[in-house]
């Protein structure tokens, strides 16, 4: 419970990077243990979204735009590995969850949901993950997205940002679900090719990501 609620306070940028998390007052706001929240920290830490300063304490990481670019073209060929894995291995009841979920991130869109569609887009790279049956490069990938949910985010809210992932998203679910595993990992490779170029944009510009 704790490592959830401090997971969904640091994307919602309720904790900003840099945001100190004193042990008594997050057992005070979580209403846990003591025990409960350092070791809810140790696994934030372990996924890079929270780092602990000797002398210190912990706080929430800061993960530059030249860091985000960089784990993202680490996912690149892992990403692609699991695409293709899915499209070869996916059964039919997980195709037609894909589907399912690419319609409700769909309505996020269209909505303006954009934290909504931001929590979408994590949990679809779970289902693909899923699919993929690839334990490895699974844990590989969750470790490195974990610390650009923060930058994801920020990303949704670029004007017409939200459209042009959902697009690319869009094409990798269709290429798992027809199982098609060349297709699948131009998709991936494709989208995230786009993150990156959003994130070199900002990163030039000087702005947020």
């Amino acid at each position: 419970m704790a490592e959830r609620v401090l997971r969904n306070a640091i994307s919602r940028g309720d904790m900003p990077p840099g945001y100190r998390l004193v042990e008594a007052e997050m057992v005070e706001l979580i209403g846990v243990s003591r025990s409960a929240v350092r070791l809810a920290i140790d696994v934030l830490a372990a996924e890079g979204l929270v780092e602990r300063i000797q002398n210190k304490g912990a706080r929430v990481r800061v993960v530059s735009t030249e860091e985000a670019i960089a784990i993202t073209e680490c996912r690149v060929p892992l990403e692609g590995l699991l695409a293709a894995k899915a499209a070869e291995r996916i059964t039919d009841a997980e195709a037609e969850r894909l589907r399912a979920h690419l319609q409700i991130m769909t309505a996020a869109v269209d909505s303006g949901d954009l934290q909504k569609y931001s929590e979408l887009i994590q949990q679809l790279h779970g289902m693909v993950a899923e699919a993929a049956r690839h334990p490895i490069a699974a844990d590989l990938v969750s470790r490195l997205q974990a610390q650009l949910v923060r930058h994801q985010f920020r990303l949704s809210l670029r004007p017409g940002r939200p459209r042009v992932s959902l697009s690319g998203l869009g094409a990798l679910v269709e290429a798992i679900a027809d199982r098609d595993p060349a297709r699948a990992e131009v998709a991936v490779t494709t989208h995230l090719r786009g993150v990156i170029a959003a994130l070199s944009e900002t990163s030039s510009s000087g702005g947020p990501a």
